[in-house]
């Protein structure tokens, strides 16, 4: 017996997690799964310095990584983050929004980030899927932040 259909196709090297390219294989066929994720601080208050920012620039994008995503852009002001995201066929949602949102805060609260109140997410999220065709759009929206809140870049809030 030669096996299983799929065992033939991986042996083949028809089924690989990522190339090169960055696109995902599933049975053979490119899987491009990219998402634009939110959350924002607790009540929006103005908790991200210009400290918290600079560390959350350099956490997100290991953080996406240990969980199988790449972090493609990354926005954050003082009460937001937004990030484009492009994910493997397979992700526990859940799980890699509490890596980002969950670790990010414990972190940045333990490593005294944080001069006066501790740095508290918001519950809850925004996760809307981006095509192909958006993605270059989303990505210039979320790189803008800055720009789009300028009451709120993080240089200019305590």
């Amino acid at each position: 017996m030669i096996g299983t259909p799929r065992a033939e196709m991986h042996r083949a090297g028809a089924i690989r997690s990522r190339s090169r390219v960055h696109a995902a294989y599933t049975l053979g066929v490119p899987v491009r799964l990219y998402v634009h994720l939110t959350w924002t601080t607790l009540q929006r208050q103005p908790l991200i310095n210009h400290g918290v920012a600079d560390f959350l620039r350099r956490f997100l994008p290991r953080e996406a990584k240990r969980h199988g995503a790449r972090l493609l852009a990354s926005g954050i002001v003082a009460d937001h983050v937004h990030v484009v995201l492009q994910l493997p066929p397979v992700t526990n949602i859940p799980r890699l929004i509490q890596g980002l949102k969950g670790a990010s805060a414990r972190l940045a609260n333990r490593d005294g980030l944080m001069p006066r109140a501790p740095l508290r997410w918001a519950e809850g999220y925004d996760l809307r899927s981006v095509g192909v065709r958006q993605l270059g759009t989303v990505l210039a929206y979320v790189e803008n932040q800055a720009a789009r809140h300028p009451e709120l870049t993080v240089d200019q809030c305590p």
